[in-house]
């Protein structure tokens, strides 16, 4: 999300953001929250409609949907392909941050790499911006969990031959295959519903601290792109379009200009493409090219990778007082307890600049302008 405030705006404010934001916004392991409990029928409706389930109830503006990835809706969801286990799981976690590496993130505009793109995405230098990393919280695990033991199955039944049982699948057009992709636009749909919601309690957020309307503060949202995610799309495939599933996992799109499956008003510059970091360093927006679609399947990758286990990285943060050392650095971090936030150090992450650079000089996507922190909540 962008805003209308410059980073001195909001200089003397970030703790209190962070407070703020912490208040309204649950996070941590199991977190749900205790005003919005969804009956079944309303649940299932929510795996339908995704983010229109959360505009339609006053979460946001129809402009949102307009910058979301398939206007925050995946077709073909079928909610009686999700397990009650599932369904019980996300009941109660719609708006919520959750766990590990999720985050919700004030920063500024540091660097602009490309004026003119950058104008066209609404970003200037020093502007405050806004980041949200959740996704389908407890269903989404669930249908995972689910899903896994139907496709060992469904291997063993196709006779396909597996190098690693985590590699499990079935063909595309299988009735398992079938299944599993209406379940799993399902738990994209409560993705899209869940960041929609976290999305407007950002906005009141800001108005509490504030006093401004988030129309007065200018708080729009770029785009909210998909990763960990199966799509069917068109490619051309030995100079021949073919219809193909593409897998991105731990990876996210990065259309071209032009292409049609991006929202008008980014048609000329190519698809938002969000690249984030750690809560140490920075975050980077990018745009899709041509090249993606030739090389990647319009894809490039997705936030710096870990380099550590968690269990490494709370050994490397024992003894350490790591919101300390990110407060002396002028960066405000809340997490829900003292082992998320070791879990998250910077350290156990790749530096992102490093891996950013890699995909902009291969031309998968380009660099557009570097976000840095100042305040962030952590799962």
């Amino acid at each position: 999300m962008r805003s209308g405030l410059s980073r001195t705006d909001i200089q003397g404010r970030v703790r209190e953001l962070v407070e703020v934001l912490f208040a309204n916004i649950p996070s941590g392991v199991g977190s749900h929250r205790k005003d919005l409990k969804l009956n079944r029928e309303e649940e299932r409706r929510v795996l339908k409609k995704g983010a229109k389930w959360a505009v339609e109830r006053g979460f946001g503006t129809a402009e949102d949907l307009d910058h979301i990835e398939e206007q925050g809706c995946i077709e073909g969801a079928d909610p009686d392909r999700i397990s009650e286990k599932a369904m019980e799981r996300g009941k109660a976690q719609l708006g919520t941050l959750g766990s590990g590496n999720h985050f919700v993130e004030v920063g500024y505009v540091a660097e602009v790499f490309d004026e003119a793109i950058a104008q066209a995405l609404g970003l200037w230098r020093d502007q405050v911006t806004i980041i949200v990393h959740t996704g389908s919280r407890g269903l989404g695990h669930q249908v995972c969990d689910d899903y896994i033991r139907v496709m060992l199955d469904a291997a063993k039944k196709y006779q396909i031959e597996l190098p690693d049982p985590q590699l499990c699948c079935a063909p595309v057009l299988s009735t398992e295959g079938s299944h599993y992709l209406e379940a799993m636009a399902c738990a994209a749909n409560f993705a899209f519903t869940n960041r929609q919601m976290i999305t407007h309690w950002v906005r009141e957020t800001f108005e509490k601290v504030f006093q401004k309307s988030p129309r007065d503060l200018k708080l729009d949202l770029i785009y909210d792109v998909c990763h960990n995610i199966a799509k069917i799309e068109n490619h051309i495939v030995n100079g021949e379009k073919k219809k193909l599933c593409v897998h991105r996992k731990g990876a996210t799109r990065a259309f071209p200009p032009n292409h049609p499956d991006i929202p008008k008003d980014y048609r000329s510059i190519g698809q938002p493409v969000l690249i984030p970091g750690d809560m140490g360093r920075c975050s980077y927006v990018l745009v899709g090219t041509e090249r993606a679609m030739k090389e990647t399947f319009g894809s490039t990758c997705h936030g710096a990778g870990r380099v550590m286990s968690r269990h490494q990285a709370i050994k490397v943060a024992k003894g350490r007082a790591i919101a300390r050392e990110l407060e002396d650095k002028g960066i405000i971090v809340k997490g829900a307890s003292q082992g998320t936030i070791a879990e998250e150090i910077p350290e156990a992450y790749k530096d992102v600049t490093d891996v950013v650079n890699v995909v902009h000089h291969a031309g998968i996507s380009f660099k557009v302008v570097k976000l840095v922190p100042m305040g962030v909540i952590k799962g």
